[in-house]
């Protein structure tokens, strides 16, 4: 099945400058909102804390629940609004003072007392500060070696480069290990900031080209759907971070089908230039990318849609992600290959032109018949040199 005829030929190469534009000011954004809210909305899987779920028998509001709860010291908790017939809440509070041992019981005690008409406690999550932290930590390590361990397969995938994507590797772990004893318990956001960049530097310095535009798109890809949930005042919360794994799993499938491409026609018709070829890749590869990106987005916007709220921020940053990814493979990951030394990347062999011809003589001029050939001047004055000192040693002889 194909939604695009054959040799259609967009020349995506040709916008990518504006497609760079577009993503710096995506990136900018999403760092000024991060700067203004203080970082991201981390949710209870991450801040520590309680969140209780309850459904009441009748519609109420969050005010009524809130001076419910005052006397377990939660009048100062965050209520949100579930469902859609006013009866279903979320209640979260992240008071580091709050003692959580029995605190589920006392919410139930008040809650029975001021909603005599009945309710029901759907679901009650606990998590202590520490373990928040922790769980923060790990969640960032784990997005980070997702993409180191992409850049090693991709360098061995399409460089046949193992041994160098192994030592870089190693470097990187060595370095990040460094680094987070030096930080010690401190916040691991330079951690990351620091392992990226030499992960990046590597890429370059080792001339691992497609490694690095992959890894260029990813990050793209992440950095824009953590500033969609910023500018949202969304929760990052450990399904947030599940998404964002799924979406570095997605992104890179997409780039490998365009990169794979790429290479074959690099192997096919190597005397064409590299913009040329990129766009042909892209072009053949069209159809595949819409169809796959969106039969993705029908499923995830019915998860949106119909999947209920504990659902909907992991199908909403799939969304976003899928859409994010589905641009990044087109207009990020191939045209960073233009941007990096020698121009082509390594399996492109250099062709060598061959020799000029010399240009060809002209032919003679066809002769009348029974005509003498005609001789230059000199040719016939040294002729008539010859004659006369053959004439002179005859006569000497006789």
């Amino acid at each position: 099945m194909e939604l695009i005829k054959p040799g259609i030929n967009i020349d995506f190469v040709g916008k990518s400058k504006l497609a760079f534009l577009i993503s710096g000011l995506l990136i900018l954004a999403t760092f000024i909102s991060l700067f203004v809210h203080g970082g991201p909305n981390y949710g209870i899987d991450f801040a520590g804390g309680i969140l209780v779920q309850v459904r009441f028998k009748e519609p109420t509001d969050p005010a009524s629940i809130r001076k419910a709860l005052k006397p377990v010291g939660m009048s100062d908790a965050v209520i949100q609004d579930f469902g859609n017939k006013g009866n279903e809440f979320l209640i979260r509070a992240e008071k580091k003072g709050l003692k959580l041992e029995g605190l589920s019981d006392r919410i139930r005690q008040v809650l029975a007392k001021a909603y005599p008409k009945g309710y029901e406690v759907r679901r009650v999550e606990m998590v202590g500060p520490k373990v928040g932290k922790d769980l923060r930590r790990k969640a960032l390590l784990a997005i980070f070696y997702a993409l180191l361990m992409i850049a090693v397969y991709i360098s061995g995938r399409f460089e046949q480069k193992w041994g160098l994507a192994a030592v870089m590797a190693a470097v990187l772990v060595g370095v990040t290990l460094l680094v987070q004893g030096i930080i010690g318990g401190g916040s691991i956001t330079p951690l990351i900031i620091i392992a990226l960049v030499v992960t990046l530097l590597a890429c370059w310095v080792l001339r691992l080209r497609y490694a690095l535009g992959a890894i260029v798109a990813l990050i793209h890809d992440v950095i824009i759907t953590v500033g969609v949930f910023s500018l949202l005042n969304k929760e990052f919360t450990l399904a947030t971070v599940a998404a964002l794994l799924t979406i570095i799993g997605y992104s890179l499938n997409d780039t490998i089908i365009v990169f794979d491409r790429i290479r074959e026609n690099l192997k096919k018709g190597g005397k064409l230039p590299l913009a040329k070829v990129i766009n042909d890749a892209v072009n053949q590869t069209l159809s595949r990318t819409i169809l796959t990106s969106g039969t993705t987005l029908v499923v995830l916007v019915s998860l949106y849609l119909l999947g209920g709220g504990v659902i909907e921020d992991f199908a909403f940053a799939l969304l976003v992600g899928v859409v994010v990814g589905t641009y990044s493979s087109i207009y990020v990951a191939s045209p960073i290959l233009l941007a990096l030394p020698e121009g082509k990347p390594g399996l492109a062999k250099k062709i060598v032109p061959p020799p000029k011809k010399a240009a060809p003589q002209p032919a003679p001029a066809p002769q009348a018949a029974g005509q003498a050939p005609k001789v230059s001047k000199a040719k016939a004055a040294a002729a008539k040199q010859r004659k006369k000192k053959s004439k002179k040693r005859n006569k000497k002889r006789r």
